[in-house]
Order: C-alpha cells, then sequence, then structure tokens
C-alpha cells in the first residue's frame, strides 16, 4: 500500500534515518511527482516528472537554500529525464528528445522546447520514460527500455544509444537491459554504470535488480534471456545460456527498483564516501513485502571493486505502507546530496556535521 500527498514531507521527515552526524531535511516540498534532477552553471536545480508532464526549475540563494520553484515547461509526455549542457536544457519525451535554449537566463519567460531528436523507438506498454544524461564524451545518452515486463524484442529496445547534442550520429552503446533509469560515469576511469530492473511475476526473492558496469560498447546485459547474471527466464532462457553475456557488477536485490545514482566526489561527508556510489531504490509493487524504498551506498574496495550495498536514508515507509519514494540522487558542489521523492513532490537535502 502507498500513500500519497505533498504535505506529508513535512509532517514525515523527522521519521526518515540516517547514520551518525548525517543530517536530512526538506530542499523543496512544491514538487509534486519529482524525478530526475539536473543542475545548471548558475546553481539552478532543474527537476523532470512524469505524471504532472511539467518541468520545474529551483533558484537558490549563495547558501544553497531554494529560493523560488518555477514550471518552466508543461504539456509534455512523460519529461522524466532533465540534462544541462552548455546553458541549454535538455528533456526527455517518450519519442523525442527537446532542449530550452540559454535557459538559466530565461527562467521567467522559458523558450518553446526546441526538438532535437526525433522518432525514437517507442510501443505503447512499459518503460517508456527516460532518464537521460550527458557523459564525459560530450554526447547525450539516452535509454530504449523494453515495452514489457518479459518479451524478446532483439535490438530495438532494451537498449542504451548516444547522440551528438544535436541529435544526430546516433550509436549503440548497450544491449539486453530491460529498464535503466539510472546511469552515470565514474571519475578517474570515466567507465559507464547504471541500474537496471529485473522483471517481475518471479516470486519475491528473485531476479535482483542489477548495477551493471559496461566494459565496451556493445556489452549485452541478459535481458530477456538471463537476470541477475545466473538465473535463466522460464520464457527465453533456454535460447542463451547467462555465460554468453556480461554479468551484474553487484546485484541489488530483487524488486527494489534501483534508479538514479551517481558518484560522490565532494568532500563534506566522511571520507570513505569519496568514489562511493549512492543509489536511490523507488521501492517495490511487485513484492508481497515490500523492500527498496530507500537510498543505498556501494563502497569501493581497495582492489576498485564494488562492495554489497549499505543504507544511507530510509524511513519512507512504515511496514507495507509507503509515504514516499526515493527516485535520483544529485552531488552539490558544497558536498551536500539532494534526494528527490515522486510520491510526496519533495526534494530533500542530505548533509553531514555542522547543525542540521
Amino acid at each position: 500500500m502507498v500513500i500519497a500527498g505533498h504535505s506529508l514531507a513535512a509532517a514525515k521527515v523527522d521519521e526518515l534515518r540516517v547514520p551518525t552526524g548525517f543530517h536530512i531535511g526538506i530542499f523543496s516540498a512544491q514538487v509534486p511527482g519529482a524525478r530526475e534532477i539536473a543542475l545548471g552553471a548558475q546553481g539552478t536545480v532543474f527537476v523532470g516528472t512524469m505524471g504532472p508532464g511539467v518541468v520545474y526549475a529551483i533558484s537558490t540563494d549563495q547558501a544553497g537554500h531554494a529560493t523560488k520553484v518555477r514550471t518552466i515547461a508543461h504539456g509534455l509526455n512523460q519529461p522524466v529525464g532533465v540534462a544541462f549542457y552548455r546553458g541549454d536544457l535538455y528533456i526527455s519525451d517518450t519519442q523525442r528528445i527537446v532542449a530550452l535554449r540559454d535557459i538559466e537566463h530565461h527562467l521567467d519567460a522559458p523558450p518553446a522546447p526546441e526538438v532535437v531528436a526525433d522518432a525514437l523507438p517507442y510501443e505503447d506498454g512499459d518503460h517508456f520514460w527516460k532518464f537521460i544524461a550527458f557523459g564525459p564524451d560530450g554526447r547525450l545518452y539516452v535509454p530504449i527500455g523494453s515495452p514489457c515486463n518479459i518479451c524478446d524484442v532483439g535490438h530495438k529496445f532494451g537498449r542504451l544509444l548516444s547522440m551528438k547534442p544535436d541529435g544526430t550520429d546516433r550509436q549503440d552503446v548497450a544491449f539486453g537491459i530491460r529498464n535503466t533509469v539510472g546511469f552515470t560515469w565514474q571519475p578517474g576511469t570515466g567507465a559507464l554504470w547504471f541500474t537496471d530492473n529485473g522483471r517481475d511475476n518471479l516470486g519475491d526473492d528473485v531476479p535482483s535488480d542489477e548495477l551493471n558496469r559496461v566494459s565496451r560498447s556493445g556489452d549485452s546485459f541478459g535481458y530477456p534471456y538471463c537476470h541477475q547474471g545466473n538465473l535463466p527466464d522460464p520464457q527465453f532462457g533456454k535460447q542463451h545460456a547467462c555465460s554468453e553475456f556480461t554479468p551484474p557488477a553487484v546485484i541489488l536485490g530483487a524488486h527494489v527498483a534501483a534508479l538514479g545514482l551517481r558518484f560522490y566526489e565532494g568532500t563534506e561527508f566522511p571520507a570513505s564516501y569519496r568514489g562511493a556510489l549512492i543509489i536511490a531504490e523507488h521501492g517495490s509493487w511487485n513484492r508481497s513485502t515490500l523492500a527498496g524504498y530507500q537510498v543505498v551506498t556501494v563502497h569501493f574496495g581497495p582492489d576498485g571493486k564494488p562492495q554489497a550495498p549499505e543504507v544511507l536514508v530510509s524511513g519512507f515507509r512504515h511496514g507495507q505502507t509507503a509515504w514516499g519514494r526515493p527516485v535520483d540522487v544529485q552531488p552539490l558542489a558544497d558536498g551536500s546530496v539532494l534526494i528527490s521523492d515522486d510520491l510526496s513532490g519533495t526534494i530533500y537535502k542530505l548533509t553531514y556535521g555542522g547543525s542540521p
């Protein structure tokens, strides 16, 4: 059972649990449906949405506090993804990518969205929303999710592609991906890491959601033939062995709905967090006992290998009743981290040390 209500965040924030020394508070509770977060060059926080079909811009003061929330785009179809690049805000739609040019200088009178990429593969069904991001190569990365829980989609769907900022030169990056709603690049190595949601209706405990690393262009991660690196699909598993695919770097747990993730490069958190991945877990719907509904951290060992996830923020649910669903995480220049929650329509700010 889940419950919604934009006033819930203020009433419930004290119920959130964080490790000793950390503090969490409300950055803004005026962002219904908040999904992906992107940062502008002048400190603007941009937020995409799903159901509301709008994109928000949150202005901040010198202390990093939210001062004003504006709606800068509306009437779009599931504008979940937002990515800021060289002054422009790129926004995902179900079949296209649009851009708001020079947006931080036009927050009060936003320009009309300009189409930069059209005719993206689409079928009515599941996983048509798109988390987007610019890579260190200056290319825009866009997922093409599977239009189903489980089906053989070939290479048309279930993949990740990249393109130039003007929408040209589309290139496939990886395949065998059921639905990624979060990817990022590791500082130093430049490696691409992404979350992938496991299929439903195989029970409470399998398959696990995955944290994956792209080793080379064209890697395939198993969908729909193999799940969590070692579980053949009961319908499609006989067609290809799990050994044919790139296994996950970390299994995150069944049905946790791992979504947005970012590497932490700040210095505000304890030193052990520097270089770690912070991952939002949106939470289960296809499980008899709820799982997820938290933010976790994946640290890397001395050998550079990722470790099992550790809980960073919890308390978004009471037993089978959830009041919040984390979607994305976004570190800020001051070392704090923003966390979006599309159920309560809130963005939280996670800090360490000093006063809350």
